[in-house]
């Protein structure tokens, strides 16, 4: 078997969920709302009493993306409102448990764990294999193991001959993942189905702590936590210094850590720990039946997707008749369409439309979640389950993380720009806010940007956003933004919340160029994100984050020196606020180019 490099990070085990406190939820729900209401006083207060009306040129953006970043406040606020305590359900026996309505009473659970692959190394999906015959439950079932080859590879057909599981592959790639998907359904039977990427590796827990969430008939998905277990934990302080100074050093860093507190170099360079999207996002989605699919990690209830593909189809049908109709009538300029070709047309919709139980699509998880929770007839369900239950690889380098992103960024705009679900029949208005906020966040990366060059265009210019930095102004301002940051803090207590928040202002050129491929029609394509470490430095991909960082220094200088010559429009105030938040850009750009130019330790025998 290959020697991968993670093979070092085998003993590592995943954090425990976030327990629930009511308490905490009390405070946390108390410091949200103060901060709404001291937020929507400053905002109004920009509008109506802080604009330079000198410069509305640059007043006007920069308080619209104000604005608009406060819209992005409230939805989160909605999104993080409520928790839930953390429950895991008894395992259910029989199919009956799952199903009452099913045919076969006192038969076992069948459950098919799906593998979807392409390109990715035959040993790495070997690992998941071997774990997935692993999985343990405490009653009969039929567990059916499937790898979906759309590499068609001889060396993949043959992992899977020696692990004993079933091999699927397809004359061509149409659909990609979601067609991938859709070709092992017809193929195969089981209840529920185990969404795995090439790299999951299922615990042996999944479906023992998983499928009694399906007691609940109208259960259509479950969700588990992903967790990626190879992420680099970094350099202390102290031991970096001691590295470089000795014991002095040693002493010197320990001193620093007991001010500042722990002090990491490389940790997870790429912020790609997503502990805080599902242990706090995602799972207060579940008090509105809004927790999407991500993919990977997902088990989905067969009967769900198979219905919910079939109105889909049904839909799609209907459309394509009527558009048919409409035109035979105009060209005809008859008023009506005889029967015998209204029944040809309809045949022909048939034939030409595809039955898609996942959406093809590059976000296929999220557009088949916005699906199922649209059908209000059935009233299907979904939930985020609180522990994890599989393991994955990371990203390894800037260049696949831009992949990944750009992927997840694009996609998502997509469905909001050609199928917003917000306007889409079926949901209700908790999951449209839900919905919302996801896609909201997308759109972020415009108002990042003129926060960004705002600091910088005062510095060179002297031409403030506001009528004066007066003491009004930091009356509104910095009681707002001290309140903000205490109830984020208590709101994803015991997750560190300062590396995702500069990892977000630092997406923007990926956000940007998501944007415009989705506005210009440029169709979104599925790249796997690679699993393998791509060699090199990436600098050349951080470009838009080294020149905000050299344009706000040197602003600063500027302003600086014109500052001290007593000449132009600056003021010190002005300078000292724009050279604060210059700086905080700065840092938040420096994580981003820190990711471009980290190298991994080096594998002996990689």
């Amino acid at each position: 078997m290959s020697d991968f490099y993670f093979t070092k990070f085998e003993h590592r085990r995943p954090p425990e969920p976030l327990r629930y406190s009511a308490v905490r939820e009390g405070v946390w729900q108390f410091l949200a709302t103060l901060s709404l209401v001291l937020g929507g006083w400053y905002i109004l207060f920009r509008w109506t009493s802080s604009l330079n009306h000198d410069a509305m040129w640059f007043a006007v953006p920069l308080v619209l993306a104000e604005t608009f970043a406060f819209v992005g406040l409230i939805l989160f606020t909605i999104n993080l409102w409520q928790d839930q305590p953390v429950v895991i359900p008894d395992a259910p026996a029989l199919i009956e448990d799952v199903d009452p309505g099913n045919p076969e009473p006192g038969r076992p659970i069948a459950v098919d764990v799906l593998f979807a692959t392409y390109n990715e190394d035959p040993e790495l999906v070997r690992l998941g294999i071997i774990d997935a015959k692993a999985v343990e439950y405490p009653h009969p079932i039929d567990i059916r193991i499937h790898i979906l080859d759309d590499g068609r590879r001889p060396e993949m057909r043959a992992v899977c001959d020696q692990e004993g599981v079933n091999y699927i592959t397809r004359a061509t790639n149409e659909g990609y993942k979601a067609g991938n998907l859709r070709n092992a359904m017809e193929k195969t039977s089981g209840d529920f189905l185990v969404i795995c990427d090439a790299d999951t590796r299922p615990f042996p827990t999944i479906l023992t702590h998983t499928l009694g969430h399906f007691r609940d008939p109208k259960m259509a998905w479950v969700q588990t936590p992903q967790w990626f277990y190879d992420l680099p934990e970094g350099e202390r302080l102290p031991a970096r210094l001691g590295r470089r100074l000795g014991a002095p050093g040693r002493w010197l860093g320990r001193g620093i850590e007991g001010v500042l507190g722990e002090i990491t170099f490389g940790a997870d360079p790429f912020v790609s720990d997503p502990q805080m999207f599902y242990d706090v996002i995602l799972r207060r989605r579940n008090r509105a039946n809004a927790a999407f699919c991500c993919g990977a990690g997902s088990i989905h209830r067969r009967e769900a997707v198979m219905e919910a593909a079939l109105r889909s189809f049904g839909a799609s049908v209907e459309r394509r008749v009527l558009q048919t109709e409409e035109e035979v009538t105009l060209a005809s300029r008859e008023r009506s369409v005889a029967p015998e070709l209204m029944e040809a047309i309809r045949t022909e919709a048939v034939v030409a439309e595809v039955l898609t139980p996942y959406r093809f699509h590059v976000s296929e998880d999220i557009y088949t979640s916005i699906v199922l929770h649209a059908d209000r007839e059935r009233g299907w369900k979904s939930v985020l389950h609180p522990t994890i239950e599989s393991r994955m690889l990371s990203p390894q380098d800037l260049l696949s993380w831009t992949i990944q992103r750009f992927k997840y960024a694009g996609g998502s705009l997509d469905i909001l720009f050609h199928d917003n679900p917000l306007f889409r029949p079926g949901l209700t208005f908790a999951q449209r806010l839900m919905y919302g906020s996801t896609f909201w966040s997308y759109l972020g990366s415009i108002w990042n940007l003129i926060f960004l060059i705002a600091p910088a265009v005062y510095l060179f210019t002297g031409v403030a956003p506001v009528s004066a930095y007066t003491v009004e102004f930091f009356v509104h301002v910095i009681p707002f933004l001290l309140v903000l940051e205490l109830a984020t803090m208590v709101g994803t207590w015991g997750i560190a919340g300062y590396a995702a928040k500069t990892s977000y202002l630092a997406f923007f050129p990926i956000g940007l160029k998501a944007l415009k491929a989705v506005l210009s029609g440029q169709k979104i394509s599925f790249p796997v994100t690679p699993k393998d470490r791509q060699s090199g430095r990436f600098l050349h991909l951080v470009r838009p984050q080294l020149a905000i960082v050299v344009l706000t220094v040197a602003s600063v200088v500027w302003a600086s020196g014109w500052l001290i010559a007593g000449r132009g429009d600056w003021t010190l105030a002005g300078v000292v606020t724009n050279g604060l938040w210059g700086l905080n850009n700065c840092m938040a750009m420096g994580g981003m180019i820190a990711a471009a130019l980290w190298q991994p330790e080096e594998t002996e025998g990689a």
